[in-house]
């Protein structure tokens, strides 16, 4: 796997520190409030859990798996609910952990669902954000590093559902997703 890889953009030690550091402030920020976090499967796995680890008020956890990539590298805009939540978030703050956020288009149509679903609030944790791919108008809330527009997989991003298990951010070399 790592042959593949044409350069680290970040690196495991910055991910761990990172994950300290996001989940200090939010766990200062939703003090008092009753929050359900919420990851977007498969891509969240390795963040939410290393970031759930530094969030020291109680929460709730939850998943939703959510697809609009289809074995492609860019994103179909075409979002399709896999998996939906399990827990009722009526009256709940949200808060939305994700792997990255390139387009926005998914994330958009998540928090539409989320909002019809009674959330009080809704918020996005995210580990990558990657402005320049961005199709709508969307900010996160808390962003872990921006990252040119490239193509990108460890730490739970994937390409072809492998690469997920490497413990940093790469780029994928060209030739591997153009054959």
């Amino acid at each position: 796997m790592h042959q593949d890889i044409k350069k680290i953009l970040v690196s495991q030690e910055q991910i761990e520190q990172k994950c300290k550091e996001l989940g200090e402030i939010i766990s200062r920020d939703y003090e008092g409030k009753k929050l359900v976090v919420i990851g977007l499967l498969k891509g969240c796995i390795p963040f939410m859990s290393d970031l759930v680890k530094h969030i020291t008020i109680p929460i709730h956890l939850d998943y939703m798996s959510v697809s609009s990539y289809h074995g492609t590298t860019a994103s179909s805009g075409n979002v399709r609910v896999n998996k939906d939540l399990d827990m009722s978030i009526q009256g709940y703050d949200v808060l939305i952990a994700e792997d990255i956020i390139d387009t926005g288009q998914t994330l958009k149509k998540v928090m539409e669902m989320l909002s019809v679903k009674g959330a009080k609030s809704i918020k996005v944790v995210t580990l990558l954000d990657k402005p320049e791919g961005r199709l709508i108008d969307f900010k996160p809330d808390y962003v872990g590093f921006v990252i040119p527009k490239e193509f990108v997989v460890g730490y739970g991003l994937d390409y072809n559902e492998y690469y997920r298990n490497l413990p940093y951010i790469g780029v994928l070399k060209e030739e591997v997703y153009s054959k």
